[in-house]
């Protein structure tokens, strides 16, 4: 589990296809204290450690989850969003996620408001009913509160200090990012769904 607050900037050092597509990641993570077969949430997706050195760490990426996300796209010099588990007794800073995305979403437009940047993104119609305005919605690993939702698309507003610690200060229109909706809308609506049927 992980709460959306990104830790680290990582950046992808290699990329090699060998049944699994294999990924190196550079961090500054302390990876002395990252056991192999941890789990780190990379742009919002959960993968397990299978090798590391004294500044990066690897994974193998199905072409299941290769299919289902932007991992797909990361070259060499790739950024990603990292954020390692949660610990009992972690603070939970953000709001609960899993690392399992549910889709990805493109970017509509960027502005700037005030000292924010606001962007909209277009999510696939299966999860736009699952997007609330001032509920919460994971973009690329950073939890993030949705400040307007207008059919399929929605707007977050970054603020200085999210711009500088994540990536999606460089997001342009047209990037398309990996959604996680949040988990409480998601039993709501199956509670919802039973009750109908039942």
């Amino acid at each position: 589990m992980f709460t959306g607050i990104v830790t680290d900037i990582g950046t992808v050092v290699a990329r090699e296809t060998r049944g699994d597509t294999h990924f190196r990641i550079r961090t500054r993570y302390e990876t002395a204290s990252i056991d192999i077969g941890a789990s780190i949430a990379c742009a919002g997706v959960c993968l397990t450690v299978v090798q590391k050195s004294a500044d990066w760490f690897a994974v193998d990426v199905s072409a299941e989850s290769l299919s289902r996300t932007t991992l797909g796209n990361w070259q060499d010099g790739s950024t990603i969003n990292l954020e390692r588990s949660l610990k009992v007794g972690d603070e939970l800073g953000g709001h609960i996620v899993s690392g399992h995305v549910d889709g990805v979403g493109e970017v509509v437009a960027t502005r700037n408001e005030g000292g924010s940047l606001r962007i909209d993104f277009r999510a696939p119609a299966s999860l736009a009913g699952f997007i609330a305005e001032k509920g919460s919605i994971t973009i690329d690993g950073a939890s993030l509160t949705v400040n307007g939702v207008d059919g399929a698309v929605f707007g977050v507003n970054l603020i200085p200090h999210t711009q500088q610690v994540t990536t999606l200060g460089k997001l342009k229109t047209g990037d398309r990012v990996n959604l996680e909706i949040d988990v409480l809308a998601r039993y709501v609506a199956r509670l919802q769904q039973w009750s109908k049927s039942s």
